[in-house]
């Protein structure tokens, strides 16, 4: 018995080396027209992939991919002929898992990837709750510049809240080409440019690390961990993600008067769906199915009690003499709500909210606080030029101002400063600068209620993600499921009606 044992486990040793043997030409041989045929595809569609990177040492991959698929020569599948099911079990589920992050991965990366609406800084065109198909083929995709990353997460891992990529190795910016650039109307995803400093624990909030800063000073925010957390820095494509509407495009120059935007002096059209906080005066309440009815966010709306001064300075300012109403409101609204309201003879006379009382800095600080601009009145009487690449600027105080975190954040230039009213670039004086990227000025549709390049300006083309395609999902955070919550008209709906 035992040398009959000794001679089988021979047997199976030296099948195993003769399998090891075998040479090319065998191998190939014996090799089903199937595996052919799916090398093939994968070949031909890995190599269209080198030719749109525009970098032919990735052609070695095909050598890695002709083993995987024809030689064998890396024993890839050894757990195939495991005598232990649980291993052949458990690997098959591994091997599963692995090929579908490894798709994922460059699906995500150079074709489209799901994103959430999280607020309603694009109400009524994109509504919180939205789940979106982002095109990244449009502009043509980013390629990615943290390249070891957990495909499925942005930047911080669940539970565990650790990185979800290494900060090395990084690559440089580089966009392979598209279809097509950035267009104005175009509603686009970026990186948020402000989000290259954040404070982890308010990550997500619409205070930002600047304005965290200048609430409550470096030193605190940058030592106090029990409310701000860890102070670290987020490459560029592990930024958080917005989505706004590009409202000026490189080289143009942009002005807000009277909420209407100029471009180059020329007025533009308001988007269809573009909503301005009011205040709406009314004669009976109005109560949540009615906002829901209307698309008014609950969390948007306030009531302004007729016992606070404000109601009646309110009032008194609003149009027309007869205004017999009890309900004052503070709501976003869109031209189609107020038409609604007053058909229904409901909604007594509004005023829009003028933009002045800001809780928050405009862009560019220093600037706007000193000439007073606002939401609705911005960017002074020339308003503000928008880089392009190849425009070179004069580097006076007041463009120092304007384009100081383009130089210093933006285009590899930490150290660039205004000293004695002369800047200074790497150590040296400088009276001009040319860009090296294009930039873009983002608004969102809801006005008065988005935060944007008012805000924290233009936005660096390598921050550019893709352009949503269309909604695939939608779910209102303010009902449950089974009460509304899916938002069945909104299914694979045009995510910009209005371009």
């Amino acid at each position: 018995m035992n040398s009959k044992n000794n001679i089988n486990a021979d047997g199976q040793a030296n099948d195993g080396s003769r399998s090891e043997r075998k040479s090319f030409k065998e191998r190939l041989k014996e090799t089903r027209t199937t595996r052919w045929i799916r090398f093939g595809v994968v070949a031909a569609l890995y190599t269209g992939w080198v030719i749109w990177m525009q970098s032919p040492i990735w052609l070695l991959g095909l050598i890695l991919l002709f083993d995987i698929y024809i030689t064998g020569y890396i024993p890839f599948t050894w757990w195939k002929h495991s005598k232990s099911k649980t291993t052949r079990a458990v690997m098959s589920w591994v091997d599963a898992i692995v090929y579908a992050l490894v798709l994922v991965y460059f699906v995500f990366n150079f074709v489209g990837q799901n994103y959430q609406i999280p607020s309603s800084s694009l109400e009524k065109t994109l509504l919180t709750g939205d789940y979106l198909w982002v095109n990244k083929v449009t502009y043509g995709p980013r390629v990615p510049m943290t390249p070891i990353h957990f495909p499925l997460v942005h930047n911080t891992l669940p539970v565990v809240n650790t990185k979800s990529y290494l900060d090395w190795p990084s690559a440089e910016y580089r966009r392979l080409k598209g279809l097509r650039n950035v267009e104005s109307g175009d509603i686009v995803v970026f990186n948020f440019p402000a989000g290259d400093t954040v404070s982890t624990k308010l990550e997500n909030s619409a205070e930002y690390y600047d304005l965290l800063v200048k609430h409550y000073g470096w030193k605190e925010v940058n030592t106090n961990k029990d409310m701000f957390g860890d102070i670290v820095y987020r490459p560029v494509d592990r930024r958080t993600n917005f989505v706004k509407r590009a409202v000026g495009l490189p080289g143009e120059r942009i002005k807000i008067k009277g909420d209407t935007i100029y471009i180059n002096g020329k007025k533009q059209a308001v988007p269809e769906n573009a909503q301005f906080l009011y205040f709406a005066l009314m004669n009976r309440p109005l109560d949540e199915e009615q906002c829901h009815e209307l698309g008014i966010a609950l969390a948007d709306v306030q009531m302004i009690p007729s016992n606070r001064p404000e109601f009646q300075y309110t009032v008194d300012a609003m149009p027309g003499t007869d205004k017999n109403g009890s309900y004052l409101y503070q709501l976003p609204m869109t031209q189609q709500m107020i038409d609604r309201l007053r058909s229904e003879r409901q909604l007594v006379s509004c005023l829009r909210w003028d933009g002045s009382a800001q809780e928050y800095y405009l862009f560019p600080s220093g600037i706007a606080d000193a000439e007073q601009w606002t939401l609705a009145d911005y960017g002074g009487v020339d308003g503000l030029l928008i880089p392009r690449k190849g425009m070179t600027i004069e580097l006076t105080p007041r463009n120092w101002l304007i384009y100081q975190r383009c130089i210093r954040n933006y285009e590899g230039h930490p150290d660039a400063a205004l000293k004695n009213g002369k800047v200074y670039i790497d150590g040296k004086p400088a009276e001009t600068y040319t860009f090296a990227m294009d930039y873009y000025f983002m608004m969102g549709d809801n006005r008065h209620m988005s935060q944007d390049s008012r805000f924290w300006g233009f936005v660096p083309e390598d921050h550019v993600v893709g352009t949503p395609v269309f909604v695939l999902v939608s779910f209102d955070p303010e009902r449950s499921i089974f009460n509304g919550g899916l938002r069945w008209n909104r299914i694979l709906r045009d995510a910009n009606p209005d371009k």
